[in-house]
């Protein structure tokens, strides 16, 4: 995988689903936007696949700079 394709992976990835998601917007309101950002990264799918193509981002970044 190269950079670019990797980012367009996680641009259509937050457009398609993060974008519009109702259940950060109510997690936002009721409990503030630290919680909502936890529920992302710890609770839903989508998040776990933006932080795999952000540890394939940084492999490919690391590759570049051998």
């Amino acid at each position: 995988m190269d950079k670019v394709t990797v980012m367009k992976d996680i641009d259509e990835l937050h457009d398609t689903y993060c974008g519009d998601c109702l259940v950060i917007k109510q997690l936002r309101k009721d409990r503030g936007k630290t919680r909502a950002h936890r529920f992302c990264i710890t609770s839903c799918t989508v998040g776990e696949q933006l932080q795999f193509l952000g540890e394939e981002l940084m492999k490919v970044y690391k590759a570049e700079e051998i």
